[in-house]
């Protein structure tokens, strides 16, 4: 007997009368004597839906009869466990194995359905903020990661995305300043996802146990609430991992980028567009004719980003310096061994320690040392000896850079009995005068025409020597 379909799809066919009975047999893969029987029969108009054949029955399984027992465990304690279900069922007499009765517990299981819930914020409640990534390929067939920060404005929709370079702590929080200010001001609750970068520790409720101390000090500097979402509560997580969502749907995955700065370019222009022209989906107006009414109701930064200083625990090493993201940054001699912070600005660090306050540029790239005038001085004064002071005015020289360090490698090396002193004397002097980055230039320009003495190092310094060289002026 061929399926129900099948008689049909010949009896269409052949009341079509456009196909010959051995095509129309090639066609839906019988015999031609079958065609024509099927044609004969009456009018398929029905389709009986027949069940596979049962499975052979075999043994009972040794739980069924519990299975009673199991329902009225559940109706006594829903979140009794398994385990504890099956120590009882021995105690009743139960003699099967845990495999059986297991999955009769798991069938008879309650099973809690969460209810979800949508909720609108009101006008300045909620900010939604998220680090994300995607890779990007851009026209010259060249691969990057490209780290983002995506913040928005609950009620009405107002979004703001900035590329990154990383996704730490600092970067977080200032983006974060920059967002609140290009939206007008800090609402009542921001939202973030669960990044080490805002809580460090947590309870399965979702309560912080430790918050990362630099973004809670960045809260009480800037003045903003924080919440945060946790993966045992997906329905509260789906509302910050949504923004990352749509920021990958919406821009990165729709374009193609030829570079950098075309990428950067093209965001500037979606995110004019998301704001001002196109309507919000889940709200259907444009962000733009809501966010004057947000901003009525969003409350001013405490600290302006540019005046945004984290707060970071050091300690002044026994050198009396400061060690921070692999640079150092001196501090008085007296100092040394105090417990201190250090204010990270944009461009600055400022470090209190004990009676002491120090203000330095802050130092980027690789790790070169920022050391003040004064406490090169005070460090040379707390030097006992003519031999300590000397190695630590050669080190001075040596943090100016590496051009330095080849420098005084040719003076050592060709007058190794201490006759370089006077040399690293009079460089020390200069150093003090016109800074590292100065005399880092003049020890490459020496460098790059040979001219290894001290007297070529003061003259591309526009300064006068007070002593004549040990050492002639040409590297032979």
């Amino acid at each position: 007997m061929f399926p129900p379909l099948k008689r049909h799809a010949i009896q269409v066919l052949v009341a079509a009368g456009r196909m010959q009975h051995v095509e129309i047999a090639r066609f839906v893969g019988v015999d031609e004597r079958t065609v024509r029987r099927i044609a004969k029969e009456a009018p398929v108009t029905e389709i009986d839906f027949v069940s596979p054949s049962p499975s052979r029955i075999g043994r009972p399984s040794k739980a069924e009869p519990y299975r009673q027992f199991v329902v009225d465990v559940f109706a006594a304690e829903p979140g009794l466990l398994s385990v504890e279900i099956l120590r009882r069922a021995r105690l009743e007499g139960y003699s099967g194995g845990k495999s059986a009765l297991y999955e009769l517990i798991s069938s008879l299981r309650p099973r809690e359905v969460p209810v979800e819930m949508r909720f609108e914020g009101l006008p300045g409640e909620f900010s939604q903020h998220d680090f994300g990534h995607v890779d990007v390929e851009f026209g010259d067939r060249r691969k990057k990661r490209v780290h983002f920060f995506a913040s928005r404005l609950k009620w009405s929709r107002w979004a703001e995305v900035t590329i990154v370079p990383n996704e730490i702590a600092e970067t977080l929080i200032r983006t974060l300043a920059d967002h609140f200010v290009a939206m007008g001001g800090v609402p009542l609750c921001a939202v973030f996802d669960r990044p080490k970068t805002v809580a460090l520790k947590w309870k399965k409720n979702g309560e912080v146990v430790e918050w990362n101390p630099i973004f809670a000090y960045a809260a009480l500097e800037i003045g903003f609430t924080a919440e945060v979402c946790w993966p045992y509560q997906p329905r509260q997580k789906g509302a910050v991992e949504s923004l990352v969502g749509w920021v990958k749907g919406s821009f990165f995955k729709q374009r193609r980028f030829h570079d950098d700065e075309d990428l950067l370019v093209q965001l500037a222009d979606w995110l004019r567009e998301t704001n001002t022209e196109r309507p919000n989906r889940t709200t259907a107006v444009i962000p733009a004719a809501r966010i004057e009414e947000q901003r009525s109701r969003l409350r001013a930064l405490r600290v302006q980003p540019a005046e945004l200083a984290l707060r970071i625990p050091v300690s002044v090493g026994p050198t009396a310096e400061v060690v921070h993201e692999a640079h150092s940054y001196s501090m008085p001699p007296e100092a040394a061994g105090l417990p201190g912070t250090l204010y990270l600005y944009r461009d600055s660090v400022r470090i209190v320690a004990g009676r002491h306050e120090v203000r330095h540029q802050r130092q980027r790239g690789r790790g070169t040392p920022s050391r003040l005038p004064e406490h090169r001085a005070a460090h040379l004064a707390a030097i006992s000896g003519a031999r300590g002071k000397r190695y630590l005015k050669r080190q001075h020289l040596f943090e100016t850079g590496e051009a330095a360090v080849r420098f005084l490698t040719e003076l050592v090396h060709r007058h190794p009995h201490g006759a370089w002193a006077r040399d690293v004397e009079e460089l020390h002097e200069m150093l003090q005068q016109v800074g590292p980055e100065a005399m880092n230039r003049a020890f490459r320009a020496a460098l790059d025409v040979g001219r290894i003495s001290t007297a070529f190092v003061a003259e591309c310094l526009g300064r006068p020597q007070t002593t004549p060289s040990l050492f002639p002026a040409e590297v032979p």
